[in-house]
């Protein structure tokens, strides 16, 4: 009997620290993405005129030649990403009617605009909104890391409602979480939210072979580049 009272605690204590093991587990792949921190929002809903938005070429600073392989790169996926928001219609101002209207092909926000900037695009573009895009930083080769400046302009009052200003590093162990996460959820493969989920699966897991793309996320400066994107975008004022 002796044996057997022994045998059952035991069996307690290895089942306490199973579960302990798995909730520890869990938080540890289940981490919450973390959310950019420079972010400006005023007001917090969009305007219920701000029906269109115009999106400008994306920008980099002048001196910074070698970020213009990134933006050919990535402006197609920041286009993508804005309209799979569904806050607003979508426009892209193309670079000649820019160079044509603007006397420049592209424009980061930051400098002095020209005598009815804005007028002229919401003329051509019937937009409601102006965003300006801009590169800051673009490293194709592990670990990776984009940069975007961002910024919403509502062309009724010509101020800002919404601007952004983050690095996305892969170097940050963090970021690397983030868009693992983030790489899950776009295959379908999300983590179970439950202790009984992860607990079923742990006890039932048998190993899977590795794929070649099984973190594309953090090799592929496109797909980086969506993630960090998607991630900026879900900081846009509420509709």
């Amino acid at each position: 009997m002796k044996a057997l009272f022994h045998t059952g605690r035991l069996g307690g204590t290895v089942g306490i620290f199973l579960i302990c093991a798995l909730c520890l587990s869990g938080t540890r792949s289940m981490g919450a993405d973390p959310s950019p921190d420079n972010v400006y929002v005023s007001p917090d809903s969009l305007p219920a005129t701000l029906k269109r938005v115009l999106i400008l070429p994306l920008a980099h600073e002048r001196s910074a030649a070698d970020l213009s392989g990134g933006c050919e790169l990535l402006y197609p996926v920041l286009r993508s990403e804005l309209i799979k928001t569904k806050k607003f219609e979508v426009v892209s101002a193309d670079t000649k009617t820019m160079q044509g209207l603007t006397g420049q092909a592209d424009w980061t926000g930051a400098e002095v605009l020209p005598p009815d900037f804005f007028g002229s695009l919401q003329r051509v573009y019937g937009c409601d909104a102006v965003l300006f895009c801009e590169l800051s930083t673009f490293h194709a080769y592990p670990p990776l890391a984009v940069g975007w400046r961002l910024k919403l302009v509502d062309l009724s009052s010509q101020k800002i409602i919404w601007a952004t200003d983050v690095v996305f590093d892969a170097g940050d162990p963090s970021v690397c979480k983030s868009a693992e996460a983030y790489q899950r959820r776009q295959q379908g493969v999300e983590q179970p939210t439950t202790f009984f989920k992860r607990a079923w699966i742990w006890m039932n897991r048998q190993p899977e072979p590795a794929t070649d793309d099984q973190w594309t996320v953090l090799n592929s400066p496109r797909y980086f580049g969506e993630f960090s994107a998607a991630t900026l975008l879900r900081t846009l004022p509420k509709r």
